[in-house]
């Protein structure tokens, strides 16, 4: 606690007024021979000022006219008196001028701080409160979509048309995917968390599901991605990361996939590489009917970039370029 809220209580402040009144009396007495004649109240000024800033207005006014009368009893002549003439009238007029003038903007001061100390804790409280909203929106998206996708597994459970069940399946878990990509974009605080911190978290997950024994490596990616592209963003890198897990590797296959995310340029390029079985040499991702490859090419429209497949050097590489958002 501040010193002087310490001080600022009824009791407190008013002590603290006569302490200062009798210090700045002491130390005007042991100087009374170094100051000429005509400064009775050099150093009970400082204490009225020092009183107004840490006990408060009532505490200074004791202090001023505690002071007022010591500089008059005992260093304005005839001194041990309180005899009024001219001269000490003037006196007093000049010293209940000053110290009036000082405790005003002391006091006031005082109080424009405090204001801005409640104003900047409200705002803080306010800022407390919308992230906590925030984030348990956040929370609850995530949590209606998983619950979405798991109505959707349910329902295929019970079709008999094995197409259908296995549309309804996809979906579902696809569903579910997006809300635990909507997890991960964020961190605990509500931040945008770097893309390569959550394509981390998501595709080792992916690994996992799959039951594939992959070497992942990412690199690049950061930063946060944009809030309207990391959806997308992320979709084309997962999408791509299956289809080398389905069709690289192979069911319980093991390989090696590269993430790289490039920032730096006016065109952002995310590279998804694997060293597993490529496609065949006239497949053609434009025109293929797979799920995946269909949900890839409608984000890349939705992010106006362009999506290339291609197989170089024993690789497997898919590519997502794209015009990076401005705020």
């Amino acid at each position: 606690m501040p010193i002087s809220a310490r001080i600022r209580g009824k009791v407190g402040g008013y002590l603290f007024a006569i302490l200062a009144t009798l210090v700045a009396w002491a130390l005007r007495y042991a100087l009374d021979d170094w100051f000429p004649p005509g400064f009775p109240y050099l150093t009970f000024f400082p204490a009225v000022v020092v009183t107004a800033y840490f006990a408060g207005l009532r505490p200074s006014i004791l202090c001023a006219v505690l002071s007022g009368l010591m500089a008059w009893y005992f260093f304005i002549p005839p001194f041990h008196s309180l005899s009024l003439n001219f001269p000490t009238a003037v006196a007093l007029v000049f010293y209940a001028f000053v110290v009036a003038v000082d405790v005003f903007f002391i006091d006031g001061m005082r109080k424009a701080l405090r204001q801005l100390e409640e104003e900047r804790t409200r705002y803080a409280a306010l800022a407390e409160s919308r992230d906590l909203l925030y984030r348990e929106l956040h929370h609850r998206v995530s949590n209606n979509l998983h619950v979405v996708g798991a109505l959707l597994r349910l329902q295929g459970a019970g079709v008999q048309d094995e197409d259908a069940r296995h549309a309804l399946a996809e979906a579902g878990g696809r569903i579910e995917l997006i809300a635990k990509i909507q997890r991960e974009l964020h961190n605990a605080v509500g931040q945008p968390a770097p893309f390569r911190s959550f394509a981390e978290v998501v595709l080792a997950g992916a690994a996992a599901a799959a039951g594939a024994k992959v070497s992942l490596a990412i690199h690049g990616g950061g930063q946060p991605l944009h809030p309207d592209q990391a959806m997308p963003v992320t979709l084309v890198m997962l999408e791509s990361f299956n289809n080398a897990l389905e069709h690289g590797f192979g069911e319980g296959g093991s390989g090696r996939v590269e993430v790289h995310l490039d920032q730096s340029g006016l065109t952002h390029v995310l590279t998804v590489r694997d060293d597993g079985a490529g496609p065949p040499a006239d497949f053609d991702p434009a025109q293929s009917k797979s799920l995946g490859l269909r949900i890839v090419r409608a984000m890349a429209q939705q992010l106006g970039g362009q999506f290339e497949m291609a197989s170089e050097g024993g690789w497997t590489i898919c590519r997502l370029s794209y015009a990076p958002k401005q705020d």
